[in-house]
C-alpha cells in the first residue's frame, strides 16, 4: 500500500490507524526520495490531522498477564530440567504452546493487571501448570525437523537466561518491577 492510497483511505474513513501510520513511516524511511504526489498526499494528511478531518487512532497500551504467568512457570520448570540433564529447551516454544491453550488475561492499567494476576492465581494456576507441563512434554517429544528455522526477531539464543531476557523485554517490560509471587 502506497502513501497516496493510505491518505485516501484515511480521508475516506476519517481516521488514521497505528498500522497505517507505521506504513507511512516505513515508506518514508525506506524510500530514497518521495514523488511530488507523495509529498502532496502527506501534506494533505497533515492538514487533515491538524483540522480534525482525520483523527489519529491512539495506540492502546495493554498487556496479556497470562504471558507473565506462563513465562514464570515455564522458566522455573525449564531451569530445573536443564540443571539435571543435558537437555536444552526453548522457553519461547514452550510458552507459545501453553499460551495457545490458555485464555488471555488482558489489562490496560496496573490495577487491572494486578486483578488479573490475582484472579489467575486463584482460578487458573492448576491449568497454567498443566499446560506448561504439556508444552514441555511435547517439546521433549518433538521430531527433529526444520533445523534451519529461526526464532522471531532473529534471536538465536540457546541459554535460558538470554531467552528469558529477550522474552521479558518484548512481552513483559515491567516484569522485574512487579514480580509474580
Amino acid at each position: 500500500m502506497g502513501i497516496k492510497s493510505i491518505v485516501e483511505q484515511a480521508l475516506q474513513d476519517g481516521y488514521l490507524t497505528p498500522s497505517m501510520e507505521a506504513e507511512v513511516g516505513r515508506i518514508c524511511d525506506t524510500a530514497a526520495e518521495l514523488s511530488v504526489e507523495e509529498y502532496m498526499a502527506l501534506d494533505k494528511l497533515m492538514g487533515s490531522l491538524l483540522t480534525g478531518e482525520v483523527v489519529a487512532v491512539p495506540r492502546k497500551q495493554f498487556i496479556n498477564v497470562m504471558e507473565e504467568l506462563v513465562l514464570s512457570d515455564a522458566i522455573t520448570r525449564v531451569a530445573e530440567i536443564e540443571q539435571t540433564s543435558d537437555t536444552s529447551l526453548d522457553v519461547g516454544d514452550i510458552a507459545a504452546y501453553a499460551l495457545n491453550r490458555l485464555p488471555p488475561l488482558y489489562a490496560t492499567t496496573e490495577e487491572g493487571a494486578n486483578y488479573q494476576r490475582q484472579r489467575a492465581r486463584e482460578e487458573l494456576q492448576d491449568l497454567i501448570q498443566e499446560q506448561v507441563a504439556e508444552a514441555i512434554a511435547r517439546y521433549l517429544d518433538r521430531p527433529e525437523f526444520f533445523p534451519e528455522r529461526q526464532a522471531l526477531g532473529g534471536k538465536n539464543d540457546s541459554d535460558v537466561a538470554s531467552q528469558l531476557s529477550s522474552l521479558l523485554k518484548d512481552y513483559a517490560p515491567n516484569y522485574e518491577q512487579n514480580p509474580i509471587s
